[in-house]
């Protein structure tokens, strides 16, 4: 039987205003909003009350890795425990990578990406394909997993040659398939080639700790893989392009050039890079810093990296904030890299904390309340082609609704998250604001400080093409 359920007294934020409003669900999707007082002769089976409260809708984290293979294991949240972390953290949406690498098939790759996720998520997922294979059957399959299987979007890597790099003609191939399929092609761009140099001398030097692994993956070489990403796709037809985990002033002078000349060009950033640097994370004490080794790196605290980054979220010419999810734990997986920093396995935990992490930026006056809810949930939902089933508190959308509390605090600590990884990349970080209640489609997952969710309550989401282009 389907439950109705009235959220009365908050202010609804979207992309266009926050507005004092009353939300009315019936089932799984929300059927009105109401003028406060509006809907004082409507009956609901549960009444919710809001007063005080942001209501705003569900984040849609777009770059997650659950269960990953990465350097001889495997991320360390499968897609139960990352997707139940995720909702605590007011996201109800996430979209994975399905892999494919070398020499393997890509609908092969998706099928076991569907078998890890099957039954497990306790909220919403789709799939993004990683390409690590460019050839003709490869480009025969970009074609039938837009048409059949509900994937539209595939990931290329300028970095990591012999695991998922392409090179040049691979790149432009994929591009020319996407051009005529209308798929987006997301772009790792870092010089692999280049990077891999630096690296084998930092190590051949003795220059072994983790802070070298963001040395020998200078800024230059994601701005350099930037602008050749920009010219492939220019040449295969303005192809829709979206650079993923963006870190860099270069990089992001290259997509705003490449927008400002209307290309069909986007990017993303993550949390890790508005606030982390590499003298603070990377640079910790002995072999601390494996802790936040990412690719691309945490960037100088003296370089101007982060308030590009922070103003191109204002701009648009950063679209998403994404959290690159990828968690390994310090015991066992992160000391595979003692001694070399080229064996550390490369990832951070954060979606459990994004919303409140980009929140922070409305709460210092970086970014308005709007923009937050655009980067973290519409934007998505429309790049990914979700909208508007996610992303927006209307009629007709689905009831992935956040109750959120800009006047609560809470602090981030390994004690008290609910990743499954043992230590926190944002340990001690004060936050303004707290996911209070979390709905997904219409069921209450998390509220009054406990889960309510369940494993297998998510559904697949076969999603169409972007809606952001030009």
């Amino acid at each position: 039987m389907k439950m109705k359920t009235l959220i009365t007294g908050g202010t609804v934020v979207g992309p266009l205003g926050a507005t004092p409003q009353d939300v009315l669900v019936d089932g799984e999707t929300i059927a009105a909003l109401y003028a406060p007082g509006a809907a004082a002769g409507v009956t609901a089976d549960t009444m919710i009350d809001a007063t005080g409260r942001y209501v705003v809708p569900g984040g849609v984290d777009v770059h997650t890795h659950m269960k990953l293979p990465f350097g001889g294991t495997f991320a360390s949240d499968d897609f139960a425990s990352g997707t139940k972390a995720a909702a605590w953290g007011g996201t109800t949406t996430i979209i994975d990578f399905a892999v494919q690498r070398t020499g393997e098939v890509v609908q092969d790759g998706l099928a076991a990406w569907h078998a890890l996720a099957d039954g497990n998520c306790a909220i919403d997922y789709g799939f993004h394909m990683i390409m690590g294979g460019v050839d003709d059957d490869a480009l025969k399959a970009m074609d039938y997993l837009v048409a059949h299987e509900g994937i539209t979007s595939f990931k290329l890597f300028m970095a990591y040659p012999g695991v998922f790099y392409s090179d040049d003609g691979q790149i432009l191939r994929a591009m020319q398939k996407a051009t005529d399929n209308g798929a987006l092609i997301m772009m790792h761009a870092e010089n692999g080639i280049a990077i891999d140099v630096l690296a084998a001398q930092a190590v051949a030097r003795g220059q072994t700790d983790p802070i070298y692994h963001g040395i020998t993956r200078p800024s230059a070489l994601e701005g350099e893989a930037t602008h050749r990403a920009t010219v492939l796709a220019q040449v295969a037809g303005n192809t829709p392009l979206y650079f993923v985990h963006m870190s860099a002033s270069e990089a992001l002078a290259h997509v705003s050039a490449a927008r400002s000349a209307g290309r069909n060009v986007f990017a993303e950033t993550c949390p890790q890079y508005l606030y982390l640097t590499l003298e603070d994370q990377l640079g910790a004490p002995g072999f601390e810093g494996a802790k936040w080794v990412a690719s691309p790196p945490l960037r100088p605290r003296d370089e101007p990296h982060r308030d590009d980054l922070w103003r191109g979220l204002r701009t648009d010419d950063l679209a998403v904030v994404s959290t690159d999810h990828c968690p390994f734990c310090f015991k066992d997986q992160k000391e595979l890299g003692r001694g070399n920093f080229t064996k550390i396995p490369n990832g951070m935990g954060t979606v459990e904390h994004r919303m409140d992490l980009v929140y922070q930026g409305v709460a210092t006056g970086k970014l308005s309340l709007e923009r937050w809810v655009e980067t973290c949930s519409t934007t998505p939902a429309r790049m990914f082609g979700l909208y508007p089933k996610k992303g927006v508190i209307q009629p007709g959308s689905d009831a992935d609704i956040v109750l959120y509390d800009p006047r609560a605090t809470t602090t981030i600590s390994a004690a008290t998250h609910h990743m499954n990884i043992d230590h926190s990349a944002w340990e001690g970080f004060e936050i303004a604001g707290k996911v209070e209640t979390v709905l997904s489609r219409g069921s209450v997952v998390v509220a009054d400080g406990a889960f309510h969710g369940r494993s297998g309550h998510g559904q697949f989401l076969r999603r169409g093409l972007s809606q952001y282009l030009r």
